[in-house]
């Protein structure tokens, strides 16, 4: 066996591939969620409605979301859920050999809430349950350490139990249930110190004919919307951020619950990639694995959200300085860089809520370096190049 991925027995294998396969759905929700949330005129549509005392912001329509949004969810929630069964399933075999149809049936990961109901789980495998079922063994060891009654408060808020109340529903009741969800408001003539002064939503969706902002009467005052997309976890009224949900689920499954139930230890390094190519056959599966991505879809997502942001936003700020190309040229140069490599640049960018002379001249050094990477990538000659 190779010493990358030791840990990883020849018949865990294929759980490898599975998780690939449900970063590349993410990925694909991803981007249906980029282009539907980046087009022009954005998702929500507001107007002015004038009142006796002051002026209200109304929702007076949303674009609709793709339906093929809620089919993928689905589908790589239960592409999840099954590189844990997948796991387990296979682990009972290796250990205990072929299973008849009785054995079978009763090889699942449970979710239990409570030690009594997985008490009550593990009585269920008694009768016919394969050896490596029953009571004090090893395999069962490994599963009640991945169940959600360990966790004290909110057990119903641990990955295992949110998996199973997503997928239960997706494949008994109907898809995932999403909706754009206004996370955050802020009015541009007011500087927040820091992002947690920036005027939270709650957490439901939004809807036609809501008012989210009032303004006094003849007065103009710009509001800064932070729209996103919010995924209902059923028979709740909870609506997270849909991306974040699928890629906590997918780390945990991915980062612990596949490896312990594979090794019954603390995560071993290295630890699966998040995506690596399944698209073509190979005669050595494993020797894939060290070069496939670390960063998941969801994160790529979040980068690539942000880095949209940053070149609308840069090209007003560098056109301004002295010496700066032209708007087209600083564009184009923004779009040559890559979304992290972009993203690291404005990390050199530091917030500041009142004039601080050190703060100011670090930022206004990073914004002179950029605008002079701009002009090299345009052709123009650089002060002291």
């Amino acid at each position: 066996m190779s010493s990358s991925y030791a840990w990883l027995p020849g018949h865990h294998l294929a759980v490898a591939a599975t998780l690939a396969h449900a970063d590349e759905l993410i990925g694909e929700v991803a981007s249906l969620l980029f282009d539907y949330q980046t087009q022009p005129g954005g998702i929500i549509q507001l107007r002015e409605v004038p009142m006796i005392t002051h002026s209200q912001t109304v929702v007076v329509s949303m674009s609709p979301m793709p339906r093929k949004v809620v089919l993928l969810v689905a589908d790589a929630l239960v592409v999840l859920r099954n590189a844990i069964e997948h796991t387990l399933f296979a682990e009972v075999e290796y250990r205990d050999g072929t299973l008849d149809k009785k054995g079978a049936k009763v090889v699942e990961m449970p979710a239990a809430q409570t030690y009594d109901a997985f008490d009550a789980w593990v009585k269920g495998r008694a009768r016919n349950g394969p050896p490596s079922l029953q009571r004090g063994s090893e395999l069962i060891k490994r599963i009640e350490r991945l169940q959600p009654f360990h966790r004290t408060v909110s057990s119903h808020d641990h990955p295992m139990a949110l998996l199973t109340l997503h997928t239960n529903h997706s494949k008994h009741r109907a898809p995932a249930v999403t909706a754009v969800r206004l996370a955050a408001v802020h009015r541009e003539d007011l500087t927040p110190p820091s992002l947690a002064d920036i005027e939270r939503r709650p957490e439901v969706p939004l809807q036609v004919g809501e008012v989210i902002a009032k303004t006094p009467r003849g007065q103009h005052i710009p509001v800064a919307l932070f729209p996103t997309i919010g995924i209902n976890r059923p028979g709740t009224e909870r609506w997270p951020v849909l991306m974040k949900e699928l890629d906590e689920l997918a780390t945990w499954v991915r980062t612990q619950a596949v490896p312990r139930l594979i090794t019954g230890i603390e995560p071993p390094a290295p630890p699966l990639p998040a995506r690596y190519e399944i698209s073509v056959g190979r005669e050595n599966e494993r020797s894939a694995l060290p070069s496939g991505s670390a960063t998941s879809a969801a994160q790529l997502h979040s980068d690539r959200l942000g880095a949209a942001t940053v070149r609308l936003d840069m090209v007003e700020t560098i056109v301004r300085m002295d010496d700066a190309p032209s708007a087209a040229q600083i564009s184009a140069w923004l779009k040559s860089l890559s979304d992290q490599e972009l993203l690291a640049r404005i990390r050199g960018l530091r917030a500041t809520a009142m004039y601080e002379p050190e703060i100011v001249l670090s930022n206004f050094a990073v914004l002179e370096r950029m605008r002079d990477d701009a002009r090299r990538f345009s052709g123009l000659p650089v002060d002291g190049a």
